[in-house]
């Protein structure tokens, strides 16, 4: 049963999240919000232990679709970047704010990329696409992600400092049309650049957070020297091209890192 404690100690982090939110926010949907992603996520790391194929793409399903369908669509919640700018600028500790605090800015600390690999509802389509791993070498765009996150922060700063009415429901159609924009963006880089994750690679904004927090992560792939026989068959089909070989911090691509466990399943020699 030792393997199965990954999963359980998971799902107790998450259900200390949703307790301790649902107490201190005195609002039910909290309990039911992180319960929902800690069962989700677990459950894909029990398949993944039952060595099923498919267990990181049912996680990004019961999470994706959830987060973009309910949260976004039908309880009209603007969970893209610039939801967390509009909360932050009326200073209050709600929804997209508590959203990027556990998933995008303190939780990197323990699961470093994890977000990127088993919830986002943007990759969790870019992933349907052919190209699992770069086809070509990677390219110098990483600097647009921050034009990106520029642009998303001085958009809602302007909506304030112009008083502008309505915002809330402007806030609710920038992301459904925010989320047009990256689909469409994320479709045509892969296809052009045949990545998959070239859209997280070069353009999304929300890496500004991730990248830097993700150095500090506890949870990290490692690789044992004494197992290893330089094969590089973890390099051929790591998606965001990490060199999981060097246990350095400072690994190349080292922040990028999203835990799909390609390489742990890919390595011969059990080495990862």
């Amino acid at each position: 049963m030792r393997k199965y404690i990954l999963p359980a100690v998971l799902l107790l982090l998450f259900e200390t999240i949703a307790v301790t939110l649902w107490l201190t926010k005195d609002n039910l949907f909290y309990l039911f919000n992180f319960s929902y992603i800690g069962i989700a996520i677990s459950f894909g790391v029990v398949l993944y232990i039952k060595k099923y194929k498919h267990a990181r793409k049912v996680v990004q399903l019961l999470v994706g679709t959830y987060m973009l369908l309910y949260l976004g669509l039908i309880c009209g919640e603007n969970m893209q970047i610039e939801g967390f700018w509009y909360y932050l600028f009326t200073g209050v500790f709600e929804a997209a704010t508590i959203h990027y605090a556990v998933a995008k800015i303190f939780g990197p600390l323990i699961f470093g990329r994890g977000w990127c690999g088993y919830a986002c509802w943007t990759a969790m389509v870019l992933d349907f696409l052919p190209y699992k791993t770069a086809k070509a070498p990677r390219k110098r765009a990483g600097w647009i992600r921050y034009i990106v996150f520029a642009g998303s922060l001085v958009f809602v700063a302007a909506l304030f400092f112009s008083h502008v009415g309505h915002i809330e429901k402007i806030m609710f159609w920038s992301f459904i049309i925010g989320n047009i924009i990256y689909y469409a963006a994320g479709i045509l880089l892969a296809l052009i650049l045949k990545d998959n994750r070239a859209f997280c690679k070069y353009i999304c904004p929300v890496t500004v957070f991730l990248k830097p927090m993700s150095y500090f992560s506890l949870f990290r792939i490692k690789c044992d020297k004494n197992k290893c026989i330089s094969c590089g068959k973890c390099k051929k089909v790591c998606p965001m091209e990490v060199d999981i070989t060097d246990n350095s911090r400072k690994r190349r691509n080292g922040t990028e890192c999203i835990l799909c466990m390609e390489c742990v399943k890919n390595c011969p020699k059990d080495a990862l």
